[in-house]
């Protein structure tokens, strides 16, 4: 579950996320951990606005994702303090009493204009959370208390971010929170329109695919009902855009109840950079070969690439595209390091993409995550296009399928 801390003072906070206990700390304890967080007094500084803010949030989740030193980013949400024409002052008060709470090298501005206001601490190298939560909440408080009034403080909605977030994949929602992420929101709206068009596609695509694949789906059907046990469809859950959870579809192509005990080992070894390539002579596949849970139909199946028909049907509920990055399975994404992340943050999964036009297997895993990430910059209608007329040929030829 992304790691949201949330603390309002007066009106409850927006979040789905469970109260949490208030910390209270003693005088001394909170001297002492400020004194440790290297908060001092100081000269105002300067307050940033939306646009820039929102840019450096982004450059310090990808430096913290190199670093591995996480930060921490607090929003004041002030939308409910008495009228709008008094908020320039109520945020001046508090924009000057954060200057003398918070260190030299964190970072204030706008996270919404007028509205919300953002403070971001950096490089928090503690690792006691609980401890860092109960000293940025005191401090706050005790700051806020001292510069504004009773109302104004109580009308305060004050709601922190922590990065790396913990993902929770149980959960039937996304673990990424938007907060820390206001790139990518910015990058959706600006490409509102090729994402329409992407959807247009998507599911004009589906549906012509589901047509034209009618009498294989029934054949593929028969074949798997008729060779072996178990169900015609292999259900699993995948992490799809930002994270989500989703129902992945495929025709089955190992036996009933196989251990994915021998997948989880080689694909945390494959993203750890320590699997070595079949064929021994480093141009082999970055894949299990000849594996002895699959069925020969289920062989077949993976060389042409047929098991992935029902992932049509993942296109039209809008889970996955056409053309994206392949979705992740759960475990695969506990052993990401922190950057891996980005390729199911930044493009919704799909059937096909530039990893599988551009040597598929024969790739280390970094070299496809950077393939993803690629597609994700710069991914248009006519891109997709262009991946999708590669495909056929990567299928025939089948190269890295098994």
């Amino acid at each position: 579950m992304a790691q949201l801390l949330n603390h309002s003072f007066g009106a409850p906070a927006k979040s789905k996320a469970k109260p949490r206990q208030k910390f209270v700390d003693s005088p001394a304890r909170s001297r002492k951990t400020a004194e440790i967080f290297g908060f001092q007094q100081g000269p105002d500084r300067g307050v940033l606005d939306e646009p820039s803010f929102h840019r450096m949030v982004s450059l310090e989740r990808k430096r913290s994702e190199r670093s591995r030193k996480p930060f921490l980013l607090m929003l004041l949400d002030i939308q409910n303090c008495l009228a709008s024409d008094q908020r320039g002052k109520i945020a001046g008060k508090i924009l000057s009493a954060l200057s003398l709470s918070t260190r030299e090298t964190d970072v204030t501005g706008w996270y919404q204009k007028d509205s919300v206001v953002g403070v971001m601490f950096t490089e928090i190298s503690i690792e006691d959370r609980r401890l860092i939560l109960s000293t940025l909440m005191t401090r706050a408080s005790e700051t806020l208390r001292s510069n504004l009034s009773s109302k104004q403080f109580n009308q305060i909605i004050i709601s922190y971010h922590l990065f790396p977030e913990d993902w929770d994949h149980d959960l039937p929602e996304r673990p990424s929170h938007p907060a820390l992420y206001p790139d990518l929101s910015r990058k959706a709206e600006d490409r509102k329109f090729y994402a329409i068009t992407k959807r247009v596609m998507d599911i004009f695509g589906a549906l012509l695919a589901l047509t034209m694949f009618a009498p294989a789906f029934l054949a593929i059907a028969l074949a798997i009902k008729l060779t072996s046990k178990g169900p015609v469809f292999f259900r699993q859950k995948r992490v799809g855009q930002h994270g989500a959870p989703f129902v992945f579809l495929k025709f089955r192509s190992m036996r009933e109840n196989s251990d994915s005990a021998v997948h989880k080992e080689y694909v945390t070894q494959l993203i750890a950079g320590q699997a070595q390539p079949h064929n021994g002579n480093g141009t082999g596949f970055y894949k299990i070969t000849n594996d002895s849970r699959i069925t020969r139909v289920g062989t077949f199946l993976r060389r042409t690439s047929l098991d992935e028909l029902p992932q049509f049907i993942n296109v039209l509920r809008g889970e996955m595209s056409l053309v994206g990055p392949r979705p992740a399975i759960a475990y695969e994404v506990e052993a990401y390091d922190i950057w891996h992340r980005r390729r199911v943050l930044e493009a919704k999964p799909g059937i096909t993409g530039l990893w599988q036009v551009n040597g598929r297997s024969r790739v280390s895993f970094d070299e496809m995550v950077r393939l993803d990430l690629r597609y994700a910059k710069t991914w248009s209608p006519w891109m997709d296009l262009k991946i999708l007329l590669r495909t056929p040929a990567a299928v025939v030829f089948g190269e890295g399928a098994y």
